[in-house]
């Protein structure tokens, strides 16, 4: 009973290895295909995160500058995470298309 398991077991590898072996042929077609597309979304991509980066930078500025027209002592907190959310989607549209090579 147990070599009939293992025997199932061993054609069930082998079929699997094989129909992936079958549809991996066009898979050199199919990367070409998928980076070509890839490559018309990275522009609109880069430039949504530049445009979310700018919407970020104005609220955040606003909310820095209203906290310190009030007194609040929490600045530099604030500020740290207002620049560091600005320059993390600045930076991240600049990689993305370096990554790309565009």
């Amino acid at each position: 009973m147990k070599k009939i398991k293992n025997l199932r077991f061993i054609i069930l590898l082998f079929l699997v290895t094989k129909a992936g072996v079958l549809f991996g042929q066009s898979g050199v077609n199919g990367l070409n295909t998928a980076t070509t597309t890839l490559k018309t979304y990275v522009d609109p991509a880069s430039n949504i995160a530049l445009v979310i980066g700018g919407i970020v930078g104005i609220v955040g500025g606003i909310r820095v500058y209203s906290k310190w027209n009030s007194g609040d002592q929490d600045i530099n907190k604030e500020l740290m995470g207002w620049g560091g959310s600005c320059l993390f989607l600045v930076l991240s549209s600049l990689i993305v298309k370096a990554f790309f090579g565009l």
